[in-house]
């Protein structure tokens, strides 16, 4: 048991780093239960939306580091692959059931990206960038997150194809945190195919920008 302990505490210590659940304590900062506003997620998307931006920033910034600070210690003492990607499922799984809110968390996507950017840096730079893309194209968040989740399995085939070099380890994560994150974006999904799902609202013109009458 102690020698199990010694191995695999690393994702032990992840799981209760990524349970923190910023977007939940943000919302208890200013008076209120963020379950009960807008899309009823903790996640930093619905802070954003009822909170306003800086804090909504600050959750997502959190959020990034609590999945990406326990896989750099990781990859630092040199624990091992096995270890590393652990690590990263569990800080993940931390926000997505997270034990403070009775299992129940955010969609993991800021904190997917955190903790596997230094696992695999190409396909979540690749993933950021189309996030991007497609919430300008769409203005659906929900729709930018699913197309990154795509693009990280598809970013690492194309390369594992390219160089005939295959981690089965890591194509088994980004299978896994694409399918995860499919899963949790099911009630955005429902809401996509019945035209519900609420979209980013663009920017009000200023005075100056404001079209002529």
């Amino acid at each position: 048991m102690i020698e199990l302990l010694q191995t695999w505490w690393p994702a032990l210590l992840a799981y209760f780093i990524g349970a923190t659940p910023f977007g939940f304590l943000a919302g208890k900062s200013k008076g209120i239960d963020i379950r009960d506003h807008g899309s009823g997620n903790i996640g930093a998307t619905n802070v954003m939306r009822t909170l306003g931006k800086p804090v909504g920033t600050t959750v997502l910034i959190l959020d990034v580091f609590k999945g990406m600070v326990p896989v750099l210690i990781v990859m630092w003492a040199e624990k091992g692959s096995a270890v590393v990607i652990a690590t990263a499922v569990a800080a993940i799984l931390g926000h997505n059931y997270t034990f403070w809110l009775g299992f129940k968390g955010g969609k993991g996507i800021a904190t997917t990206g955190g903790a596997l950017l230094p696992i695999m840096p190409i396909a979540i730079l690749s993933a950021i960038l189309l996030w991007i893309l497609t919430v300008k194209a769409t203005r659906y968040v929900s729709v930018a997150s699913l197309v990154a989740a795509v693009t990280i399995p598809l970013v690492l085939l194309i390369r594992f194809l390219a160089t005939s070099q295959w981690d089965y380890y890591t194509f088994g994560l980004g299978m896994f945190v694409c399918l995860l994150a499919i899963w949790k974006h099911r009630s955005n999904i429902a809401r996509l195919r019945r035209g519900e799902e609420n979209r980013v609202q663009p920017k009000s013109p200023t005075p100056t920008e404001a079209p002529p009458n």
